[in-house]
């Protein structure tokens, strides 16, 4: 089966590969500013960020191979509806290409390897789309990829997001206890260049692979931080990193608390033990928190939704040729005590698959601010070199028929984020999420 990407939603299986990512992890703002402007001017406008936009392109792609000497040829991608994608290819653009390769050999100011300028191909065919998730992924870089989804890998510990006025990647979240956290990396750093190189309209996936690597080494990661004037070199070590995708506390009046960060291939089962634990110590009523969750694999985000939700529908998605998937739920576990789900808009791809779900169910009230609006699928599609290309292929729906793309999902109860008064220890969305549960228990 193949993989399906939901912006920030990954789904693995064994050959091609599903994400829905947002959310690469992952929803950013592909060639919409000046990559020329100053770092005051960017920081001026770190305030008003949000997190990376989806473009919805459905294409069928076909690889060129060419290098030293250019293949003459295009691989065609079938389907069950036929062939899906032509050649692009004629005598005229290879020999093109044979041109521009040549004229860069002699006449560039530094040698280059043909592998290099292959790469710059298949990445700039992928850019054409003007699709931030359509994306070319090296070997090495699907490597990294995987490791994100599965939620172990080598790293520094630091969720990221992509920030679609900015157009450099934000960090959304710091893990405890890792390398960022000891390293002073903060939450809503833009990643302003890795080991020297500029991040700018890069993928979050592409970010990732630069920051990982081998156990023991430093990457330098270069930030802008608001109220900094001047970009921040951090060095980082790498270490095993093992996300703890989930957070589990009881309150006092038997409130259980579960925030999901994100949906790796750890997160469900990190997400049952803690919804087992709240029923072993009495819970009587349930806040989930996906504020700033991204997103993340899609059989994950599905696995926790049959938890919680009634029998029927918990996302569907239709591609260009109306061809229809549903992921349902049996219902044999539905939630019995009373939910709320909080949201904000960094709440994309996955996440929004399960509060819209909760949303039209009516299983759950939401609280917070109107989510990302993510809500279109990729499809990851391994080569044979062991390279892959990731391109945006359906559009997901709620149960209820909901497209939410460039939308979102309003709250049941709208609330703001009030920072100065996190600043103070309180989490005023969290306390109305806590009241309107509260409410609802009663």
């Amino acid at each position: 089966m193949q993989n399906q990407y939901n912006g920030g939603m990954n789904q693995y299986n064994n050959g091609m590969n599903q994400y829905n990512n947002g959310m690469n992890q992952y929803p950013y703002n592909q060639g919409g500013g000046n990559q020329e402007k100053s770092t005051k001017s960017f920081v001026a406008g770190l305030a008003t960020g949000m997190a990376v936009t989806m473009c919805v392109f459905l294409f069928a792609f076909a690889v060129v191979q060419f290098g030293k000497g250019i293949q003459r040829g295009m691989e065609r991608i079938e389907s069950e509806n036929g062939v899906v994608g032509e050649s692009i290819t004629d005598e005229a653009v290879v020999k093109k290409l044979g041109i521009l390769e040549e004229t860069i050999q002699e006449l560039f100011w530094q040698n280059v390897d043909s592998e290099t300028l292959q790469n710059g191909a298949y990445r700039g065919m992928l850019d054409s789309l003007d699709d931030p998730y359509s994306v070319y992924y090296t070997s090495e870089e699907l490597i990294a990829l995987q490791e994100q989804t599965q939620g172990i890998y080598y790293g520094i510990g630091a969720y990221i997001t992509q920030d679609t006025e900015t157009g450099y990647v934000m960090v959304s979240g710091i893990i405890k206890n890792t390398p960022a956290e000891e390293s002073n990396l903060m939450q809503g750093d833009h990643i302003y260049e890795i080991d020297g190189e500029s991040m700018y309209n890069k993928d979050s996936s592409y970010v990732v692979s630069k920051i990982k690597g081998e156990e023991g080494t430093y990457v330098t990661v270069t930030v802008l931080r608001s109220g900094e004037e001047d970009p921040i070199d951090i060095d980082v070590q790498r270490r095993q990193i093992e996300s703890p995708t989930v957070e589990y506390e009881m309150y006092d009046n038997k409130m259980a608390y579960i925030q999901i960060t994100e949906f790796d291939l750890v997160t469900s089962k990190q997400f049952e033990e803690a919804l087992e634990q709240a029923r072993q110590e009495g819970m009587q009523g349930l806040i989930i928190d996906l504020r700033s969750n991204p997103g993340g694999n899609l059989s994950t985000v599905c696995e926790i939704a049959r938890m919680l939700l009634p029998k029927g529908l918990i996302v569907y998605t239709e591609d260009k040729y109306g061809k229809r998937e549903e992921y349902t739920c049996n219902g044999q576990n539905e939630i019995d005590v009373p939910l709320v789900v909080l949201t904000n808009g960094y709440s994309a791809s996955a996440s929004e698959i399960l509060a819209g779900a909760v949303k039209d169910y009516g299983i759950g009230k939401l609280v917070g601010t109107t989510t990302y609006g993510k809500g279109i699928v990729q499809k990851v599609i391994n080569l044979s070199d062991g390279s892959a290309m990731k391109i945006t292929v359906s559009t997901y729906y709620t149960p209820n028929g909901n497209n939410i793309h460039q939308i979102g999902i309003d709250p049941d109860v709208e609330v703001a984020f009030d920072a100065e008064q996190y600043k103070n220890g309180v989490d005023n969305q969290l306390e109305t999420a806590k009241q309107v549960l509260g409410e609802m228990m009663n």
